[in-house]
């Protein structure tokens, strides 16, 4: 599989790297749960019903846990936990929730598992290929074919 990206050129004015290029990812077409689903019943012998009803629950357990303080490890994807960006108080009883908490936002961490000689492979993205995505192709409409 390859992940494809776009090059973009800064063009904002006061950027310290106005002018130069980067490469920013490109999505091509979003997967739904009951994408996800059907594909899962073709490869193993779990009915999609019982797919749906498993990750729907899944999201449900993850969300009371997350609330709750807790991370959540999920064996060969990885961990998810909750995160939180505040605005600086000028002392300790000056911060409150209300007026120093901004946003609350979901980290994942993909699962890292270190084999022989210390290299590191990380669910999702080991074996990733990064190509330059063809001038033909949009987001949107189907890849490329591999």
């Amino acid at each position: 599989m390859t992940l494809y990206y776009k090059k973009l050129q800064d063009k904002r004015k006061e950027s310290s790297t106005k002018g130069m290029w980067y490469g920013r990812a490109v999505h091509i077409e979003t997967v739904d749960i009951n994408d996800l689903a059907d594909e899962m019943e073709q490869n193993c012998t779990v009915k999609r019903a019982d797919i749906l009803a498993v990750v729907s629950e899944l999201v449900i357990t993850m969300k009371r846990h997350l609330q709750a303080s807790h991370s959540v490890k999920i064996d060969r994807l990885g961990t998810f936990k909750l995160g939180i960006n505040t605005t600086p108080a000028e002392s300790v009883e000056k911060f409150t929730t209300s007026e120093n908490v901004k946003n609350i936002h979901v980290l994942f961490q993909p699962e890292t598992k270190i084999g022989k000689n210390n290299t590191r492979s990380r669910a999702l993205i080991n074996g990733c290929k990064v190509a330059e995505l063809p001038k033909s192709t949009t987001a949107g409409s189907n890849a490329p074919q591999q």
